[in-house]
């Protein structure tokens, strides 16, 4: 893998960090009086504030790491990484900040089955 690659990766990571923030973060969040007496809008609009860094690190990925822009991935693929990332990320948060959930047998087997789809996606 080329430098173009491993920082659409990184930039991958990033973006998802910040998309589990905007869209998760928000139930960690209503522990904090000031959040919780927030109404919807404006949970909606905080989350809408995190997800532009979102998308601040997402589209330069997908721009620098499409083939069509000389980058070393298909959409397909570009695809796959990113799912990847966004379960890992998630798994990580959720278990971190959410005592209550838990990473169970079956969560591991979907991650088995995940990367096998990137193993196929990849194959020629």
């Amino acid at each position: 893998m080329n430098l173009a690659g491993l920082y659409t990766i990184l930039l991958l990571v990033v973006s998802n960090v910040f998309m589990t923030f905007a869209w998760y973060g928000h139930l960690k969040m209503k522990e904090y009086l000031w959040f919780a007496a927030l109404p919807l809008f404006g949970v909606i609009f905080i989350s809408w504030g995190i997800a532009f860094f979102e998308y601040c690190f997402q589209v330069p990925a997908n721009r620098l790491g499409f083939q069509g822009n000389g980058g070393p991935f298909s959409l397909m693929q570009l695809k796959i990484i990113q799912e990847v990332i966004t379960l890992t990320v998630f798994v990580l948060f959720s278990t971190l900040a959410f005592k209550t959930e838990t990473f169970k047998w079956n969560h591991v087997l979907a991650f088995v089955f995940l990367i096998a789809a990137v193993y196929l996606v990849f194959k020629k």
